[in-house]
């Protein structure tokens, strides 16, 4: 070893110990803080002093949400259920309730995740201002996003957000990164849960970003802030899927819980991630999760590094000290065991108050935004309000999961442990520490939060039952009796309530379950389609020339056996039976046909006076497997048999039948054109226009053909043949923006057939005209272009969304 390192050694492990030492003293004071937020309560709570501040406030507050009883004996209409998102939200603008409705919503958004004060007038013009918008993106459906959209995992809606901020680059970023998460999501843990708490972790740090700018913030300034807020938010929201929610799991032993728990710690302790021999050595034992850490070794190393390159000039370590906190609290409360009967109240409400704050603590460390003076007492304060909301609503799923909570642990040991705080109690006396204490008395701070806390207890009381309900009421407040009359009271009386972002959540969840069991259900027939094709296919040796026939069918069949995508056949079905209900056996010539027909204009694609390939659908061309003559004939024979087979469509009229032969004999002359006119085109330097063209008639004209013959069959009005060929023309170049980028950045293997071919034939591409990134973004333009035309056909085309996905996300 050198001098020089020698010397710079115990200088760096100096460095080391003295961050070490740093967090740890910033966990024991964070604990010190908990602990006398806890005594502050737990003495409001004996005094029953909060019972008769809360009883005043509701005096106050019901004036807005309950009316007279006459008004109530003439009931107004009752409008639609918030489960029908769409008209929820128009008849909340005709009853007059919308501006109140997202006011109060955003209200809320801003205490909790901006850690806001209401009674600041320059926060209630925010306030305003984002409801107005809000409010104009939503009854402006399909319009300009003003915020991020958090109603769903729609990637359309995302990248056109993205694009009007100018930050495509993220978006699409955020979008392929996200896949890959929902990708690596064990069984046992909820891909869709992943996905919105990324996407809500995404958009609160984004938020803070959006706050700390007007509108004098320069535009390339404010895309650049917010391009990092989406790659700092996805960067701390990957924490939550594979740190908590992992660590929560049943996946990992306990010594691997233990272990991990540890790497973890270090990282953040030390500003350095784990090299992977590290974290390897701690999972190689029986090695059935190796491949899963391996990735979220990858992931997790390259936020962690993300957030450390943009914490500011001696910010780092103020981070660092924050996660390691809200980490150390998360861990603590975790290890805890529901069949320990000794854990005091401080060993219960401690962490659950480092953690419930932390979390926002941390998100505006990552985005590093300004602090407003009081903006950390407000945070740690406000945090265990929502945690105990929280807590009590998940009662009886954590009860069964066996996960301590002072909830459940309250519910088991409140017979034999009277020095147990009740944490029904605790909640409102939180709620009245935080409306007097924190807040003032501010009388909007107050109107939000026991909206929040009413519409709580009205959600619980629907999900559980009254009966089930009460029951529970009757256990949890009977040291509140007198409160307790008047909450119950406003549960069942009072109006007006309800929270956007409760709305959102339920719609999120059960749009993205929806898509995922769409999606599983369109896979799951891509393959059964594919192999009733592939069984299909094979032309029978019938031949009158027995010697040359047979052998031409023999390579024609060699052509067709190859590892194709069957996509165009596969789309022709899905539309037939799925979108209008044709019988798959009536169709199934018209797939045979398609397949024969793309299968010869491949054959003569490939050909030494083309393109010249030697490898096609994972093996030889036919010309290079036969000879040129060969690959010419069955190509031919091939284009006479599709006719064949669609001449022999039965159980449709006659005319319809020669129309659609019509239509497709058109179909095949634009083929042979765009061929035409890429041959023409080699070694050009094309501009996009031309390249677009080009790519629709090689390969939009096949997606069209495949959606409008079946409709054709099915006897479609016009509107619905514009918009199916509306998305053909869009999902077309979509789908040959990521062959070429495929081309361009893949690998053989995956492919199936050489990548590099287009540069090595001269060939002009997507990539080669706009660059990588230029190509993303044009690739995601037309995919946005066709979503809008899936949004306007009939529901039973919508499979056309998980095609669409399909063609812009594989890999080969």
């Amino acid at each position: 070893m050198s001098l020089t390192s020698s010397i710079e050694e115990p200088e760096s492990e100096h460095k080391l110990r003295a961050l070490e030492d740093r967090a740890r003293e910033a966990y024991r004071r964070s604990e010190r803080q908990a602990a006398e937020y806890l005594e502050e309560l737990t003495v409001l709570v004996r005094s029953g002093k909060y019972a008769d501040e809360l009883t005043e406030d509701f005096d106050v507050w019901k004036k807005s949400h309950v009316r007279p009883w006459p008004a109530r004996f003439f009931k107004s209409r009752v409008g639609p259920q918030p489960q029908d998102y769409d008209l929820y939200i128009r008849w909340m603008e005709s009853a007059g309730k919308l501006d109140d409705y997202l006011e109060r919503s955003v209200s809320y958004l801003y205490m909790r995740d901006l850690g806001r004060a209401l009674n600041d007038p320059d926060t209630q013009k925010r306030v305003r201002h984002t409801a107005a918008g809000l409010k104009r993106s939503l009854l402006n459906a399909g319009g300009p996003q003003e915020d991020m959209p958090t109603d769903g995992f729609d990637m359309a809606a995302l990248y056109r957000w993205g694009q009007q901020e100018g930050i495509q680059e993220a978006v699409i970023w955020m979008i392929a990164k996200m896949k890959r998460v929902s990708e690596n999501i064990p069984e046992g843990m909820s891909a869709e849960h992943a996905q919105r708490k990324l996407l809500k972790i995404i958009a609160g740090v984004v938020l803070h970003a959006r706050e700390e700018m007007d509108e004098h913030t320069p535009k390339a300034e404010r895309s650049r802030r917010l391009d990092e807020a989406v790659r700092l938010g996805y960067s701390y929201g990957l924490t939550y899927p594979f740190v908590d929610d992992l660590l929560d799991s049943d996946l990992l032993t306990d010594a691997e819980k233990a272990r991990y728990s540890e790497l973890i710690r270090g990282a953040l302790l030390s500003g350095r991630v784990p090299k992977w021999d590290e974290w390897n050595h701690a999972f190689e034992s029986g090695g059935r999760n190796l491949e899963l850490i391996r990735y979220i070794h990858g992931e997790l190393g390259e936020a962690f590094e993300y957030i450390k390159s943009r914490q500011a000039e001696g910010m780092d370590s103020a981070f660092f000290e924050q996660a390691y906190v809200f980490f150390e609290a998360q861990d603590v409360d975790r290890t805890k065991s529901l069949e320990d009967g000794g854990y005091t109240a401080d060993q219960l409400y401690v962490p659950v108050i480092l953690k419930s704050s932390g979390s926002r603590l941390v998100a505006r460390s990552v985005g590093q935004a300004d602090e407003d003076g009081g903006f950390e007492r407000r945070t740690f304060f406000y945090g265990i309000y929502n945690q105990l909301a929280d807590d009590f609503a998940d009662l009886f799923d954590d009860l069964e999961a066996g996960a301590v909570t002072p909830y459940t642990y309250y519910w088991k040991y409140r017979a034999e442990r009277p020095d147990l705080p009740n944490p029904f109690e605790m909640y409102w006396a939180v709620i009245a520490y935080l409306i007097r204490d924190v807040y003032g008395c501010d009388p909007n701070t107050r109107e939000v939060l026991l909206d929040r806390a009413i519409n709580g207890l009205k959600r619980a009381r629907r999900r559980l039952g009254i009966p089930r309900y009460e029951e529970l009421m009757e256990l949890l407040a009977p040291g509140m009796p007198e409160l307790n009359k008047v909450i119950q009271k406003m549960v069942k009386k009072a109006e007006d309530v309800e929270f956007f972002d409760k709305l959102l959540r339920d719609r999120m969840l059960t749009e993205m379950k929806r898509d995922r069991e769409e999606r599983e259900r369109f896979r799951g027939l891509l393959d059964e389609i594919r192999a009733e094709i592939d069984e299909a296919l094979p032309i029978a040796s019938d031949s009158p020339v027995p010697f040359v026939g047979h052998s031409l069918i023999d390579a024609a069949n060699y052509s067709l056996a190859g590892s194709g995508k069957r996509l165009r056949p596969i789309l022709a079905r899905l539309t037939a039976t799925e979108g209008y209900g044709l019988s798959r056996e009536s169709v199934r010539p018209l797939l045979k046909s398609l397949e024969y027909l793309h299968t010869a204009s491949l054959i003569f694609d490939d050909l030494p006076s083309q393109d010249n390939a030697g490898i096609r659908r994972g093996r030889q061309t036919l010309h290079a497997r036969y000879d040129g003559a060969t690959a010419e004939l069955s190509g031919l024979l091939l284009i006479q048999q599709g006719v064949r087979e669609q001449s022999t469509l039965q159980g449709f009229k006659a005319e319809t039948v020669l129309e659609l032969m019509r239509y497709s004999a058109r179909k095949a002359e634009e083929l042979c054109m765009g061929q035409a006119l890429d041959l023409k085109s080699r070694g050009l330097d094309l501009d996009l226009e031309r390249l677009n063209e080009i790519c629709f008639y090689k390969t939009g004209v096949a997606f069209e053909a495949c959606l409008i013959m079946p409709a054709m069959l099915a006897g479609a009005p016009e509107r619905e043949l514009k918009l199916l060929e509306k998305f053909a023309y869009h999902a077309g170049i979509a789908f040959q923006i990521r062959d070429d980028l495929l081309d361009a950045e893949g690998e053989a293997l995956n492919l199936g057939k050489p990548s590099g071919q287009d540069e090595a034939n001269g060939s002009s591409t997507f990539v080669s005209v706009l660059g990588i990134r230029g190509a993303k973004t044009a690739m995601w333009d037309h995919y946005c272009e066709a979503s809008d035309a899936v949004r306007e056909l009939p529901e039973s085309l919508r499979f056309l969304k998980h095609l669409l996905d399909v063609l812009v996300q594989r890999e080969r």
